[in-house]
């Protein structure tokens, strides 16, 4: 071992990962960020531009709506919300299937936060990584 690698890194600060306001996704420390890590808030500039909507927060809320209607374990899917959210707009038969992304980032962001999971098949999968399609439960307790 050289004198070198036995010395701690001094860059190395708590650069734990964060969750993008806007869609949930995961967002991992960069250099170029290394002044103002403390104020990133979003993945990227189409999640900045794009922010927080109401419908966002209509579809999360639609989200616990459901898992509250059903028995513990059950999952939903994100589209059953966005037909719920879409519905409620006055929205045309197929109008659901836009609310889809924003679907699944609210469930992100409910994952985030701590109150759901997201599962395939069912083994709980990382949000930021899964693939395909999702269903959504509540965080088990055990």
């Amino acid at each position: 071992m050289t004198a070198r690698s036995a010395r701690p890194n001094v860059n190395s600060v708590d650069r734990a990962s964060k969750t993008c306001t806007a869609c949930g996704r995961r967002i991992e420390w960069r250099k170029k960020w290394e002044r103002n890590w403390d104020d990133v808030r979003y993945c990227s500039a189409a999640c900045r531009r794009r922010g927080v909507r109401t419908v966002d927060t209509d579809l999360a809320s639609a989200i616990t709506t459901l898992l509250d209607d059903r028995p513990g374990g059950a999952t939903i899917c994100p589209s059953e919300a966005a037909r719920l959210v879409a519905s409620g707009q006055g929205s045309g038969r197929d109008d659901w299937r836009d609310l889809m992304e924003p679907a699944r980032a609210a469930a992100h962001r409910l994952v985030a936060d701590g109150h759901l999971e997201i599962v395939q098949r069912g083994t709980v999968v990382d949000p930021s990584t899964a693939k395909g399609p999702i269903r959504i439960r509540r965080r088990s307790t055990t």
